[in-house]
Order: structure tokens, then sequence, then C-alpha cells
């Protein structure tokens, strides 16, 4: 019988927001990618730095024991084959079971989501997290400036994410943009009960949910947050639309346009994702995030195909 993934939580990621690769990829060059192939060769048996999504890896990989593998976590990269020895091998010091990889080259790499089945891709390159949104699979890119996540909870993964084109769909964002805050308020007082489409990362967090509602036996524990812009009375229908969904998040927050970074800061998450630029710069400089070119405010550059069905 062959192999699949169905039954996991699959995140694929590049090398760069895996490891620390900044250095290297200054002197990459799509034209001739012969030097970066080089250096990279004769750093072969040299441990990479841990990357901006190091610890979420990291902690993704704790749930998976002798007993359960929950949680596959593939490498995605544009990288070349022989570049790809320098990752595994990093992987490898840094303690990380890292199995699966896909390597292209500089080729696009994001239609190998569709058989991972992904539930997440993270990378630094904007264009493939543009192209994998549109394919239908959550994706951001990461940060690589963004402050390391903190080691307060060794035995707890935490994520945050943001609500309108993120969580939820960008309906009640274009009123906001088109017509006002009153307006705004005006279309979810009256629409409270009607729940939101989802957003590029429901997906994700139907997949986090189901992990979190599994027996655990790792000792591994998972708590969310959603840290939203939102406050009351808009607030009510964002936690209908999850109770509508059955899903659930651990800590809510209406922030009424307070700005993210320090509520983020106290939470602590591993990740953070959010479709505003100003506020993924603005969490970047307490945690790791990442920016969802989603919605409105970041319209994409094609048209998208079909969303595909992503295994919850």
């Amino acid at each position: 019988m062959a192999l699949h993934l169905n039954d996991k939580l699959v995140v694929a990621i590049s090398s760069r927001a895996l490891f620390d690769f900044e250095e290297e990829n200054r002197i990459f060059d799509a034209k001739d990618p012969l030097p970066y192939m080089q250096l990279q060769q004769e750093r072969l048996h040299v441990p990479a730095k841990p990357g901006v999504a190091f610890p979420l890896v990291r902690k993704l990989l704790a749930f998976n024991t002798a007993q359960a593998r929950r949680v596959e976590v593939v490498i995605l990269s544009r990288n070349d084959p022989v570049s790809a020895l320098r990752i595994f091998h990093s992987a490898q010091d840094a303690g990380l079971p890292l199995e699966r990889g896909v390597f292209t080259q500089g080729r696009d790499p994001f239609k190998y989501l569709r058989p991972l089945g992904a539930h997440l891709f993270l990378s630094a390159n904007e264009d493939d997290v543009s192209e994998a949104l549109a394919l239908g699979f959550p994706a951001a890119r990461v940060l690589t400036q963004s402050v390391a996540a903190g080691d307060n909870y060794p035995d707890e993964l935490r994520i945050a994410f943001d609500g309108d084109a993120v969580l939820f769909s960008d309906e009640a964002e274009r009123v906001y943009q088109a017509e006002g805050l009153a307006a705004f308020q005006t279309h979810e007082i009256t629409k409270a009960a009607l729940p939101l489409s989802g957003g590029p990362f429901k997906p994700l967090l139907a997949a986090l949910h189901q992990l979190q509602q599994q027996a655990d036996v790792s000792g591994m524990r998972l708590r969310t947050a959603l840290v939203t812009a939102r406050s009351a009375p808009a607030h009510e229908r964002a936690i209908n639309t999850l109770m509508k969904w059955n899903l659930a998040v651990d800590e809510a927050m209406f922030l009424g346009g307070l700005e993210k970074g320090p509520f983020l800061r106290e939470f602590e998450p591993d990740f953070f994702f959010d479709d505003q630029t100003g506020h993924v710069d603005s969490a970047a400089r307490h945690v790791p995030a990442g920016h969802v070119r989603s919605g409105i405010s970041n319209p994409l550059r094609r048209a998208p195909e079909a969303p595909v069905e992503v295994p919850r």
C-alpha cells in the first residue's frame, strides 16, 4: 500500500524560512546560480544557523512520538539537490527529524503543494507565496528580520492569527475600506449571526484544531489566538463565525486599531500571520511573523485557479 500524508498536519517550508541563509542569498543570481551553489557546497558540513521558523518547526515535530506521527514537515525549496545536502545535514545537526524534501533548482516549487496536501507553506519568496495562495493553500511570506521566538513555553506550540482576510474572508474589510468605520460597524452588527466565509488560513486552523483535540502522549500542547483590529460590537460576528465552523481559539484580542506588536510580545507566539504589512512589521519587532498576501489590501498578481480541497 502506498504511503500518504492524509492523516497528518503537513507543513511545507523553504530553506530560508527554516535556516538563516541570508548571507548566502545575497550572492544568489537566478541567471547565474553557480556561485551560490559553490558556496553552499563549500559549507556542506557547516551547520546553518536557525531561521525565523525554526522554533515553530521544532515544536511541530515534537508532537510526533514512536506511537503516532501527527505532523509532517517537508522542505520545499528552489535550491539545487547539492545544496539539499547542507540543508539536511543542518537539520540533522539541530536534531530535527526531517525526512522529505523537494528541491527544484530555481524552478517554481509551489506546484508540489498539491500532492503534499499541505496545510501551510512558509517561504521567504513573495512570488511563491502569492502563487500558493492563488492555488488555495494557506501560505505566508516569512519576514526573515523577525525577532526570534521566545523560550518561555518549551512544551507549548503557540500560533496567532489575524481575522479578516486571514482566518475569515475580506468581506468586512472591503466595506471598511470603501465606506469607513461607521459603515463597517453597521454591516457587522446587522450580519452578526451570519458567519463569514472562510479565509485562506481556515484550513490551517481546522488542522490545528484537529491536532489539539487528539489524545496526546508527546507532552506537547497547542494554544491559538485571534489577534484582530476589530472591536465591540464587531467582535460578535467573528466569535459566531468560529462557533458555526465548530472551531475555536484559546485567546481572542479585539484591539480596536491598537498596535498588535506589544500584545503579541506578551502572548509570545511561535508564529503570527497577518495580511496587513503595517501589522506584520509591528509584530516582527517582537515575534516571528509572516505576511499573508490576501484580500483587498493585497490583490493577487493573477487570477486564482479553482481552490484545491485540502485535507482536514
